[in-house]
């Protein structure tokens, strides 16, 4: 009896110690959500938001070409919608779905992984991928300090945009 309670209290102990320690750590990234209705339907994104510090994002370390990007920071950005949509051309069912992108020189890609829950894009297989759409890009008229995605529209038609430092990345989004 002395010796399981003994070990009972070491391992309170223990749990609370990591849990102090997990409060202290704070992220270095805000993380965000963003919302909007469609036709009733509620489509949320919530994303780590990193800010460039004087670094240089798009093609270089932060944001490589030709590699799979988590499209934030820390955990992997999570779609969740209550409706199906089609996002481009690729229909995608009501549920919660990990967002990443492929942005390379000539174009950019969103891929949308039926694995929600995943720490960046370290654990990323594309045989988990629901699909691949191509994104509009563009340059942002100022430069955009701070990773941003938003989503914006009205009835069925809506748009998923992301903006870091000089670069900007849409797809349409419509609720089916």
């Amino acid at each position: 009896m002395t010796m399981k309670r003994t070990l009972a209290i070491l391992a309170v102990m223990c749990a609370l110690i990591v849990a102090v320690v997990a409060m202290q750590r704070q992220r270095v990234s805000p993380h965000e959500t963003v919302e909007l209705t469609l036709n009733g339907k509620k489509i949320s994104v919530t994303y780590g938001r990193p800010s460039l510090k004087g670094r240089k994002a798009v093609g270089d370390s932060l944001v490589p070409f030709d590699k799979v990007w988590r499209t934030g920071a820390d955990e992997a950005t999570v779609l969740t919608t209550d409706a199906d949509l089609m996002i481009g051309n690729l229909h995608v069912p009501a549920g919660s779905y990990a967002l990443f992108t492929l942005p390379s020189e000539t174009g950019w890609k969103l891929i949308v992984n039926k694995t929600a829950k995943q720490w960046g894009a370290f654990s990323y297989k594309d045989a988990d991928d629901l699909g691949r759409v191509d994104m509009k890009v563009g340059k942002t008229a100022a430069s955009v300090e701070q990773f941003t995605i938003s989503l914006t529209g009205s009835g069925s038609n809506g748009t998923l945009k992301l903006e870091w430092e000089n670069t900007s990345a849409s797809v349409d989004v419509k609720v089916k």
